[in-house]
């Protein structure tokens, strides 16, 4: 809503202009009238909207046209003053005071008339039949009203109309000639319905028009006044009522209602809790509210934002199949403006066999969203309404900004929940087949997949140590232009370094790009020998794989391919979210596996068991067996125990 409004009082000298702004203040009729009054404020706590109020006076003996056209450029609403018992004032309106006033502003924003017959109480007969013809004609004129500067008759009336004018707009909402809902109401109020449907069956039952009726008015509706309501829709129209609930045509038929009957308050305040303003669109203030993100901090979804987006997939998730078929995101999405997602979407976050999204690819893209683009995903959660379903002051409540990188690389520990792999090597390498093993589909699976629906992200969760993250890999394109060590730190968590085993240019690029940007760098990075079911050939470069990840102390080099017939493993992937979460122990196994001894330790260590033990675990071989190594973690556990005794 506006948050001021200024009224502008036009007309022929001597139509009592002045007369009625001063009978306002001061509640009687002035023995003398000045030329022109000077701009009174009444403040907002003495309107009925609660809105502050500029009235502004016009004089032809006292202005010029020049300043005339400014009052005009500036004003909210116009009031045309008249005298009821001067014809020749009448006549002025239409010859000349509406086409002033439509020639000084532009026609997609005209300010709204108020045609205002002064000095009723010198006539016997209304000007009605004279002004409803000129009204038909003018869609400008919001409504005409009679009163009396000398007897007080409808003064308040006539200056609550022009704020109401301003405020609530008769024009957006409602064609007169057609005496129906204009199509940009129709389209806001039906999002509005989809909303407030919580369980998505096309009808508010009595608990969804109460959470409506309090979310708008703060106030529920006694359980009569909402029989009378569905009363009204029933004698009106066949299908307005339905299961004793309200229809998407009973709620439009309504507000219809409403606003014929002049109650377009009721309809204002219903759009404008939902984020619409003057001109039916939804505001940016609503859209995107103010988020402080500093430097080198990631954007995630809170708990409260997970629960709001799990009750949207389960309220269009029909077939209960935990998946969203074409059809069910395409409902999911009718109260968005535009399609969000597009085809590449279905190749970013997991499927099911149909190639139709699950419940955790929908988390998932959601993540995505909010980490690579929050003022989106901000714009998105303002299309399903969370703010209003979950009552807070913005969907910025759904946000949690992490803590910024550095400090967590100092602490050694972070509380994010997402991790950012880049993924890089040279053309052809196999960067694509990992992104998409990652989502459990096989190389058969992703040769049906279209070029031009691929996707350079896959997100999905893995687990480490019993906690769900997302691990969100990113391919990134062999020219892309990489960071200075200090930026590659906060770009990602964690490198991935593809190399094809089967071509013996591959691994040089890896080697390159890790020696220039990674090489210094405090992020951790993996060597992925991809398609591995392929004959390995030696690579031209001086070092192999296995040697340079010994002299710049990586992993060796892991085996990869997702050329098999089952879904492909993802132990590399738990790999690179335990590395991205801990990286300053860039040396440490992250199999996570219950018979590594490397892997046990570890455990130990985190658990407080073991204390300055990582000299001893540097020299434990990556991925041994319990069975080999059993000696030393029960070694080093027992002269831990000894020393404490």
């Amino acid at each position: 809503m506006r948050k001021d409004v200024r009224i502008l009082l036009v007309g022929e000298p001597k139509v009592g202009k002045t007369s009625l702004i001063m009978s306002l203040v001061s509640e009687e009729f002035p023995d003398e009238v000045p030329l022109r009054a000077e701009e009174i404020t009444i403040p907002a706590d003495v309107t009925p909207e609660r809105v502050p109020t500029h009235i502004v006076d016009y004089s032809e003996a006292e202005q010029s046209d020049e300043q005339l056209y400014q009052e005009i450029s500036k004003a909210n609403v116009i009031c045309i003053v008249y005298s009821v018992n001067n014809k020749k004032s009448i006549e002025k309106v239409t010859s000349h005071w509406i086409p002033l006033i439509n020639d000084r502003t532009d026609k997609d924003s005209r300010v709204p008339l108020i045609l205002v017959g002064n000095k009723s109480d010198l006539v016997e007969h209304s000007s009605m039949e004279t002004i409803l013809p000129i009204m038909n004609q003018y869609q400008d004129i919001e409504t005409c009203v009679e009163c009396s500067a000398k007897n007080l008759k409808n003064i308040s009336e006539l200056f609550y109309y022009a704020q109401k004018a301003v405020l609530h707009p008769t024009g957006p909402l409602y064609c007169p000639e057609e005496k129906e809902m204009k199509p940009s109401c129709v389209k806001a109020l039906t999002r509005i319905f989809k909303v407030s449907d919580l369980d998505n069956d096309g009808i508010l039952n009595d608990n969804e028009l109460n959470f409506f009726q309090r979310t708008c008015f703060n106030t529920p509706l006694a359980p009569q006044a909402l029989e009378d309501v569905k009363n009204v829709v029933r004698r009106n129209m066949t299908d307005g009522v339905q299961d004793n609930g309200l229809t998407l045509k009973g709620f439009l038929f309504l507000h219809t209602l409403f606003i014929q009957r002049g109650r377009h308050e009721t309809t204002w305040t219903v759009l404008r809790r939902f984020g619409y303003d003057d001109d039916l669109e939804l505001t940016q203030e609503y859209l995107f509210p103010l988020i402080k993100i500093p430097p080198d901090c990631t954007t995630e979804l809170n708990h409260n934002a997970y629960l709001f987006l799990q009750s949207v997939f389960d309220k269009h998730d029909k077939d209960r199949d935990c998946a969203l078929s074409p059809e069910e995101v395409k409902d999911l999405f009718k109260v968005f403006p535009y399609m969000p997602w597009g085809p590449d979407v279905n190749n970013t976050v997991c499927t099911n066999d149909k190639g139709w999204i699950t419940y955790q690819g929908y988390l998932s893209q959601w993540t995505l969203t909010t980490y690579l683009d929050v003022q989106r995903s901000l714009e998105y959660l303002g299309y399903l309404g969370y703010s209003i379903i979950y009552e807070q002051e913005s969907q910025a409540a759904a946000m949690t900004v992490t803590r910024n990188k550095r400090i967590d690389l100092q602490k050694k520990q972070t509380q994010r929940s997402v991790f950012r792999c880049n993924v890089v090597g040279s053309q052809g390498s196999g960067k694509s087949g990992f992104l998409q093993a990652f989502l459990g589909r096989s190389l058969q699976r992703q040769r049906t997949i279209r070029e031009d629906h691929k996707s350079l992200y896959a997100i999905s969760t893995t687990y480490v140590y019993g906690q769900e993250k997302y691990l969100l890999l990113h391919e990134l394109m062999p020219e892309f232009d990489f960071l200075g060590p200090d930026e590659a730190d906060l770009s990602c968590d964690v490198v991935c370094l593809v190399y094809d085993v089967n071509n013996p240019q591959s691994f040089e690029y890896c080697a390159k790009v890790y020696k220039k940007h990674f090489m210094d760098s405090k992020t951790p990075c993996m060597l992925i020998a991809a398609k591995s079911d392929l004959h390995e050939i030696r690579q031209h470069y001086s070092l192999t794989p296995l040697e340079f990840c010994r002299r710049h102390k990586l992993h060796p080099p892991q085996p990869f391919t997702c050329n098999t017939s089952d879904v492909p493993i993802k132990d590399l992937y738990t790999k690179l979210t335990t590395m991205a979460m801990y990286p300053h122990a860039r040396l440490r196994c992250t199999c996570a596996s219950k018979r590594c001894a490397y892997c046990l330790c570890q455990k130990l260590l985190t658990l407080g068991l073991l204390r300055s033990v990582k000299a001893q675990l540097r020299r434990v071989a990556l991925h041994r067996s319990l069975s080999t190594y059993l000696w030393l973690p029960l070694f080093l556990f027992l002269l831990h125990v000894f020393t404490l005794c």
